[in-house]
C-alpha cells in the first residue's frame, strides 16, 4: 500500500514475494473484507439512542416520541462524534449521514471517516425557500464544501415534509452543483397515504404543524404512489439513492431501475417502528440496486451495519428467495453497494490496487468456514476486530501479534502487510 492506497492484492505468500523481505506482517484473528458502507444513517442522532431501544405500533407514534426527544436536545456535533465512534467499531469505513444542524456537517471530513454528508432539507414551504432558503442551503453547502474534500451532498427530506416545489428545485440544485442526493422515501404506510389522498395520521401531523399549504395537502394528494410522485418531480435518478423503500409494488420498482435510483434498506430500524418489511426478495430478484443502512439510533438498537445485513438475509429466506448467490449480493450489498449508491464505487466497496485501503476485520474462522461470505452476512452484528481506513487503523478490537516477514514461513497466514511497526498499513 501507498499513500493510504492498496498496491497489491494476492495470496500471502505471492504478496510478500513481490513486495520484499522488508517488510513486515500484521496479523489479526478471522477475514479480511472490505470496509462496510453504511449507506442511511443520522448521525447527529447518536444521543438519542434511548428511542432506538423501543417498539412503536407505527411512524406516528415514533414521530411524536423523536419530535418530543429531538426539542430537548443541543449538542449535536458531540453526538455524531460518537456516532462516527460507534460506527467505525462495526467495521465502517464510509457513511451516507443525513445532518440537519450545521455544526455536525463536517463530522465525517474532521473524523477522517469516508462518504457523504447530506445537508437536509425539511419543512419548508415554497414562499419560505424562495425568500431565504435557497440561498442558505447554497451557502451552507459551499462553505461544508471548501472544507470537506466534495464529500458533500444534498437531502430534500421526503415528499411529505416538503412543498412539492421545493422539492423539484432542491433536487434540481443538487444536480446543477454535480452534488449527490439521498431521500428518505416509501417508508411508511402512513406516508403512502398522505402522498395519495393528503389523507391519514401523517397527513394530519404536518396540518396540525401550520403546514396545511404544503401543495399535496392543499390539491388532496397525488393520486400516485410516492416512488412514482417522486419520478414526476424529478427527483429519482443515478445521482439519488433513497432510503427505506418498504412501501412499493412492481411498478414502484421499475421506476427506481429505470431511472438507476439505488435503495438503501435499513431493516431494523423498520421493525423498530412497527413498518412492514421491504421486499427484498423482488428487489433482488428483480436487478434493482441495493445498499444497506442503520438509519440512526434513534430509531435502531445499533449502528452495526452487519446486523442489518443479516436481518435482510432472513427477510429475504422468508420471502421466498433461496437463490444460491444471496449471501453474495448482499455482501455486495453492505460494501461495493453502498459505495455505488453515493457515486464512491471507483475507491470504496472494493479490495482492489488503486483503491483506498479501507477494510474490516471479522471474525470468522477463514479455515474452518464452508463459505466465508455466508459466514460474515449471516453473522450478525459484534464480529469487527479491527477497523482500517486508508490504511490507518481507526479501531482494534484485540492486541494484533506483529513479526518480520521470514522468507519460505509456510506457516504464514493471510496477513496484512505494513512497512513498519506502527498503526499504518502498508
Amino acid at each position: 500500500m501507498a499513500h493510504g492506497d492498496i498496491v497489491q492484492v494476492g495470496r500471502f505468500d505471492e504478496v510478500r514475494r513481490d513486495l520484499g523481505a522488508g517488510c513486515a506482517v500484521v496479523e489479526w484473528p478471522g477475514a479480511l473484507i472490505p470496509g462496510l458502507v453504511n449507506a442511511h444513517t443520522h448521525l447527529q442522532y447518536t444521543d438519542m439512542a434511548d428511542l432506538g431501544t423501543r417498539s412503536y405500533p407505527g411512524f406516528e407514534a415514533w414521530s411524536k416520541a423523536f419530535a418530543a426527544d429531538y426539542a430537548n436536545r443541543r449538542e449535536w456535533r458531540q453526538s455524531a462524534e460518537r456516532g462516527l465512534d460507534a460506527v467505525l467499531r462495526a467495521g465502517t469505513t464510509a457513511v451516507g449521514d443525513v445532518v440537519t444542524h450545521v455544526e455536525a456537517l463536517d463530522v465525517l471530513a474532521t473524523g477522517g471517516l469516508h462518504g457523504i454528508a447530506f445537508w437536509e432539507v425539511i419543512g419548508m414551504r415554497y414562499t419560505d425557500w424562495a425568500d431565504r432558503g435557497r440561498q442558505r442551503t447554497i451557502e451552507i453547502l459551499d462553505s461544508a464544501a471548501a472544507s470537506s474534500d466534495g464529500g458533500i451532498g444534498l437531502s430534500p427530506h421526503a415528499p411529505y415534509s416538503l412543498d412539492g416545489r421545493v422539492l423539484t428545485e432542491v433536487s434540481a440544485l443538487s444536480r446543477a452543483r454535480r452534488q449527490r442526493s439521498h431521500i428518505h422515501l416509501a417508508e411508511s404506510r402512513a406516508e403512502y397515504e398522505y402522498v395519495v389522498r393528503a389523507a391519514g395520521p401523517l397527513a394530519d401531523f404536518w396540518r396540525n404543524r401550520g403546514y396545511g399549504d404544503f401543495s399535496l395537502l392543499r390539491q388532496g394528494g397525488a393520486g400516485t404512489s410516492p416512488v412514482a410522485y417522486a419520478a414526476s418531480a424529478g427527483v429519482l435518478d443515478s445521482y439519488t439513492h433513497i432510503a427505506h423503500g418498504v412501501y412499493v409494488d412492481a411498478d414502484d420498482r421499475e421506476i427506481l431501475r429505470r431511472t438507476g435510483t439505488v435503495v438503501a434498506l435499513c431493516p431494523r430500524s423498520n421493525a423498530a417502528l412497527g413498518l412492514d418489511d421491504a421486499p427484498v426478495a423482488d428487489y433482488l430478484r428483480e436487478g434493482n440496486q441495493v445498499a444497506v443502512g442503520t438509519d440512526s439510533l434513534s430509531s435502531s438498537p445499533s449502528l452495526d451495519v452487519l446486523a442489518d445485513t443479516a436481518e435482510l438475509y432472513r427477510i429475504a429466506r422468508r420471502q421466498g428467495y433461496h437463490q444460491r448467490d444471496l449471501h453474495c449480493r448482499l455482501f455486495h450489498a453492505v460494501t461495493a453497494g453502498g459505495a455505488e449508491a453515493m457515486g464512491l464505487a471507483a475507491r470504496f466497496g472494493r479490495l482492489e490496487p488503486g483503491r483506498s485501503a479501507d477494510m474490516a476485520v471479522v471474525d470468522v474462522d477463514a479455515s474452518r468456514a464452508h463459505d466465508v461470505c455466508a459466514a460474515v452476512v449471516e453473522g450478525g452484528g459484534g464480529m469487527t476486530e479491527a477497523t482500517i481506513v486508508a490504511g490507518e487503523v481507526r479501531f482494534r478490537r484485540a492486541r494484533q501479534r506483529t513479526a518480520p516477514a521470514t522468507a519460505g514461513d509456510p506457516g504464514a497466514p493471510d496477513s496484512l502487510h505494513t512497512a513498519d511497526h506502527s498503526d499504518r498499513v502498508g
